[in-house]
């Protein structure tokens, strides 16, 4: 594509003697290759700008500054805002493939996952091809695809929305992080519908104060022609302020139009009823607790509005699994006590699985917490404190603690886990963490995994390391001898 056609309709300076052929765009000097648009953006720890002439060296045909570099002599566009230039560069470079298909994005704290796996799930009901993109996996269809992050960069996620399109997706369910919003990664894409989940602490070691957070995570419903608000978080007043259209309300505890009802929560799951205009709704998911009602009624109220029919909604729910590593039960080779591996990573959503495994365990609750290094710090005791309040027991040990020493992570948590008096042990090494649990776990125990879920690895400085839970829960069950009891019992 021309390098005019790439920056149509974006303001900026072009300068050069003519308008040259670019192959593809990039904005990692890493990967750059002859013809290429390399974009210098200013980052946290580094300026583009530094590897500017490393990208010329390895043919950069082209690059995008917000400063003129005199020394470079290449064909330089300039631009006020590098994030929002190269947001829209790549809309216009891979012929902006989310006006192909219904754009559905969601955000909050917590729950954004498993409303895209709803979904995901009522859309195939109905018949849609549906394109996913989140945490745990990237999917086309039941194509998986790899995800460094929650939120692909601009650049990487308009590459990604022109394969979902190509291959002929009609609907595209998305996370929309706090990050990707505020560095721009969704700038340019209108989305049919956007979705609020909940609003509770977390990654103020980015945004820095909380009116940073709401006002991240607000934007995307400056981008939504409809926007689906829980009312029932106290941050759904800022989102509903930033909608530019239509809003629509859903609750659990206040009469709107689409209100839970009849709520029932065991072990096996959660049920409940909505009322849909004409229709009563009976829900059922394979997933237990609260959290489950919210994120359901998200999906739901977001398919009845892209007019999938109630049977749709109904069976989409109903045939979902649990999604990998929310509020997972592991196999115990038949034991008498359970395993749940959930990614409880925040206050809220520590306590909210906490308080879901209060509501069925039939004996204790034993949970195994940690928190990830260089990261917000604040939550920490915070956490250490709701362990300690809605466990029997708890196992203190390292999450990822990345560049951190994982001893002085936990002397944070620990601050809060004496505050609430709670039986606790403090295990560093989060295998022998998890040993300890099961090793001494009674009839009847409930182990809570909190903080790793669908993750297959431990960071440790600077180095990911392979930690599969389930994995690693196989393996030490095995070690211990808990074969399981199931076997050489089924018939052949």
């Amino acid at each position: 594509m021309r390098l005019s056609e790439i920056f149509r309709g974006i303001r900026c300076d072009i300068r050069s003697d003519k308008d040259i052929e670019i192959k593809d765009l990039k904005y990692d000097s890493r990967d750059v290759k002859r013809g290429d648009l390399f974009f210098c953006i200013a980052g946290f720890a580094e300026d583009g700008h530094k590897y500017a002439p490393d990208a010329v060296r390895k043919g950069a045909a082209a690059i995008a500054v917000t400063e003129y570099q005199p020394e470079l002599a290449v064909p330089q566009v300039i631009v006020k805002d590098d994030r929002a230039a190269m947001a829209l560069a790549a809309c216009n470079f891979f012929g902006n493939p989310a006006k192909r298909m219904t754009m559905v994005g969601v955000t909050g704290t917590n729950g954004k996952t498993t409303t895209t796996y709803m979904l995901k799930s009522i859309a195939e009901q109905a018949g849609y091809k549906v394109g996913l993109i989140g945490t745990i996996v990237n999917m086309i269809g039941d194509r998986e695809i790899h995800t460094e992050r929650t939120t692909p960069e601009s650049v990487d996620l308009q590459r990604l929305l022109k394969k979902m399109a190509d291959h002929k997706c009609e609907m595209v369910v998305m996370e929309v992080s706090s990050h990707s919003l505020d560095l721009k990664r969704v700038y340019g894409i209108e989305f049919d519908i956007g979705i609020f989940t909940n609003l509770t602490q977390d990654h103020l070691d980015f945004h820095k104060t909380w009116d940073n957070y709401i006002h991240a995570k607000s934007l995307l419903f400056e981008q939504s022609q409809k926007s689906i608000i829980n009312i029932d978080d106290d941050s759904a007043a800022n989102m509903m302020a930033a909608a530019k259209s239509e809003v629509v309300k859903y609750s659990v505890m206040q009469p709107v139009q689409y209100m839970a009802k009849e709520i029932e929560i065991t072990h096996e799951g959660t049920k409940f009823t909505v009322d849909m205009g004409a229709n009563t709704l009976n829900i059922e998911v394979a997933i237990p607790g609260q959290f489950t009602v919210y994120n359901a009624l998200g999906a739901i109220v977001a398919a009845h509005a892209l007019g999938i029919s109630a049977h749709y909604i109904e069976q989409g729910l109903k045939k979902l699994r649990p999604v990998a590593g929310r509020f997972q039960p592991l196999d115990t080779h038949g034991q008498d006590f359970g395993i749940i591996l959930d990614y409880a990573h925040t206050p809220d959503s520590l306590k909210n699985a906490l308080s879901t495994l209060r509501g069925f365990a039939p004996g204790r609750v034993v949970t195994i917490v940690g928190c990830g290094g260089n990261r917000d710090t604040t939550k920490r005791p915070i956490m250490g404190k709701i362990a300690g309040d809605y466990s029997d027991f708890t196992v203190l040990t390292s999450d990822n603690p990345r560049f951190e020493e994982p001893s002085a992570i936990l002397d944070q948590i620990e601050e809060g886990m004496k505050e609430s008096g709670g039986e606790y042990t403090r295990i560093e090494d989060r295998r022998e963490a998890i040993r300890w649990a099961i090793k001494n776990a009674r009839p009847q125990d409930m182990i809570l995994l909190a903080g790793k879920g669908h993750e297959d690895y431990q960071e440790i400085k600077g180095v990911k390391h392979d930690f599969d839970e389930k994995v690693v829960v196989e393996e030490i069950l095995n070690e211990l001898g808990f074969t399981n009891k199931k076997d050489g019992n089924e018939e052949e």
